[in-house]
């Protein structure tokens, strides 16, 4: 970048207050998306094994929360250019927070993550493992090749109910696949629809996502392909005689949000993407809820 756009933003990192810093850390995590991988492994370790296990999901829960965070600032550390220009209020360009401390900030995180999958079952460290290789791996290595960042991604969100089930030594059963599938490919969608939206700025760093490549309709026309493929697995569990009416009524209408999100993409990436977040909060709950009551209540 120009020497003057880098002494200016070196003059606002210099200004900034500690408790512009806090503020900036904080937001490096992004919040509100460390908490909902939070809850995606505690779905997973609960359709796996109700709260049998409670310590066993406490350290999961608190593996995927420390990693989910570690993820989003590291990435904000490599995306710091490219953040000019799509993001220009995110920590690192406006001063908040300066590239170095990000950097170590993620390695703070990532470290909370490792002390909090060391005490759970081998599956669920292999699988974790796994994860923190693909975060530290994705921006520099994946994010720029058309689709296959998008799919780093989607297996990266699925896989918090793998291991959550994993943590309370749960077998991959039924449920628990389809909720890594479902979730998965919901995410896949979401992620090809951002990147429709970042088009700009991701085509002046020289990135070559999938719609800079194949173009932004059929970038989303395959999204919607793929979410339709999710849609259908998500009936598997009633189909199987796992999970009963109660989750089919509730899993249908996160369908519809999702598919209605995906379609709505084609005129507003940005308000399509938050359809489809939220059509994966609902379809959580659904599989919680079908948790519940093929139990004959809540387990204990």
């Amino acid at each position: 970048m120009p020497p003057a756009a880098e002494s200016e933003s070196s003059v606002r990192e210099a200004e900034a207050s500690p408790s512009e810093t806090m503020r900036g850390l904080l937001e490096l995590t992004r919040p509100g998306n460390v908490a909902a991988a939070g809850v995606l492994t505690f779905t997973g370790a609960f359709v796996a094994d109700g709260l049998l296990a409670p310590a066993a999901i406490v350290a999961a829960v608190a593996a995927t929360m420390f990693a989910t965070a570690a993820g989003n600032a590291v990435n904000d550390y490599f995306d710091r250019e490219i953040d000019r220009i799509n993001r220009p209020d995110r920590p690192i360009p406006r001063g908040a927070v300066s590239a170095r401390g990000a950097l170590w900030f993620s390695v703070a995180l990532f470290a909370g993550a490792v002390v909090s999958a060391a005490v759970l079952p081998v599956t669920a460290i292999a699988i974790a493992v796994v994860n923190l290789v693909a975060l530290l791996a994705y921006t520099e290595l994946f994010k720029g090749l058309p689709g296959v960042g998008n799919v780093v991604v989607a297996y990266l969100t699925g896989s918090t109910f793998l291991f959550g089930a994993a943590a309370v030594g749960g077998a991959f059963e039924t449920t628990v696949l389809v909720l890594f599938a479902l979730s998965a490919m919901a995410t896949f969608t979401r992620e090809v629809t951002k990147d429709v939206e970042d088009v700009a700025g991701d085509r002046e760093e020289g990135l070559r996502t999938l719609p800079i490549v194949v173009g932004e309709r059929r970038s989303l026309a395959l999204g919607v392909a793929v979410l339709a493929v999710a849609v259908a697995a998500s009936v598997v569990p009633f189909v199987v005689g796992g999970f009963g009416v109660v989750y089919l009524a509730l899993v249908l209408p996160a369908d519809g949000v999702m598919l209605w999100g995906a379609a709505r993409a084609f005129a507003d990436p940005s308000a399509g993407q938050t359809r489809l977040k939220q059509g994966m909060f609902l379809a959580t709950a659904a599989f919680i809820a079908g948790r519940i009551t093929a139990s004959g209540g809540v387990p204990a």
